[in-house]
C-alpha cells in the first residue's frame, strides 16, 4: 500500500501492474528527453547573438520539428495500445468474483461456491485495532488464491462506483444496470488495499477494498469453512 514517503507507484503484485509500471517508465524517459532538449534550446537562444536579416524560412528545420514529434508519439502510442489490449484480455478464469457497489460499502459474491456472499464495511476509527489502517481496513476481506486467474464482475446498486486496487493494476467502474468485467492474476501473497475511485457522493472515498492473497490450499480451507458455516 502507499505510504507518506512513497512518491512513485506501488510495488506490483500482478503481471498487468508490471506492464503498467514499464509503460510509465518508458513514457517518463521520453518526457525527460524532450524536457532536456527543449530546455537546452531555450537556454542557447538566450545567449545566441547571431542575426540573419535575410532569413525568411527554413524548410529543413520545419520538416524536422514536424516529423520528429510524430515519430515520438508513435513510440508512446504503440506500447499504449498493446497495454490496452492486454488489460482487456479475458483468459480462462479459475474463480469468478462478483462485486456490487452500495453507498457506502461493497457486497461480494463467490458464485462458483454455492453463491456464497457477504458485505464488506469500513471499520470505524474508534473500533480499529492497533495494527489496522484508518479508512482502509474492512470487517470482511476478500480472500483470493495466488497464482490463479481471477475474473471479477462489477456493478452497482445505486450510483456509479469504481472498484480499484492499485497494486494489481485493476480499475473497473460499477454502473447500475450494467455488468463490467476484467481479470487479474495475483503473483504473491499479502494484503492489497484499494478504494472506490469514483465521485459518487459525500464520503465517496471511504469505501475501502481489502484483498487477502493466500496460497490455494489456504483458500480451499477458508472457502470450505465459509460454505459449511
Amino acid at each position: 500500500m502507499s505510504t507518506w514517503a512513497n512518491l512513485g507507484l506501488q510495488d506490483s503484485a500482478s503481471p498487468l501492474m508490471e506492464q503498467l509500471i514499464f509503460f510509465h517508465v518508458h513514457a517518463l524517459l521520453i518526457l525527460v528527453m524532450i524536457t532536456v532538449l527543449v530546455g537546452y534550446l531555450m537556454v542557447m537562444l538566450f545567449f545566441n547573438s547571431y542575426v540573419n536579416r535575410f532569413l525568411l524560412h527554413g524548410q529543413l528545420i520545419e520538416m524536422i520539428w514536424t516529423i520528429l514529434p510524430a515519430i515520438i508519439l508513435l513510440f508512446i502510442a504503440m506500447p499504449s495500445l498493446r497495454l490496452l489490449y492486454l488489460l482487456d484480455e479475458i483468459n480462462e478464469p479459475s474463480i469468478t468474483l462478483k462485486s456490487i457497489g452500495h453507498q457506502w460499502y461493497w457486497s461480494y459474491e463467490y458464485s462458483d461456491f454455492n453463491d456464497m456472499e457477504f458485505d464488506s464495511y469500513m471499520i470505524p476509527t474508534n473500533e480499529l485495532s492497533n495494527d489496522g489502517f484508518r479508512l482502509l481496513d474492512v470487517d470482511n476481506r476478500i480472500v483470493l488464491p495466488m497464482n490463479s486467474q481471477i475474473r471479477i464482475l462489477v456493478t452497482a446498486a445505486d450510483v456509479i462506483h469504481s472498484w480499484t486496487i492499485p497494486a494489481l493494476g485493476v480499475k473497473v467502474d460499477g454502473t447500475p444496470g450494467r455488468l463490467n468485467q476484467t481479470n487479474f492474476f495475483i503473483n504473491r501473497p499479502g494484503l492489497f488495499y484499494g478504494q472506490c475511485s469514483e465521485i459518487c457522493g459525500a464520503n465517496h472515498s471511504f469505501m475501502p477494498i481489502v484483498i487477502e492473497s493466500v496460497p490455494v490450499n489456504y483458500f480451499i480451507k477458508w472457502i470450505s469453512d465459509k460454505v459449511n458455516s
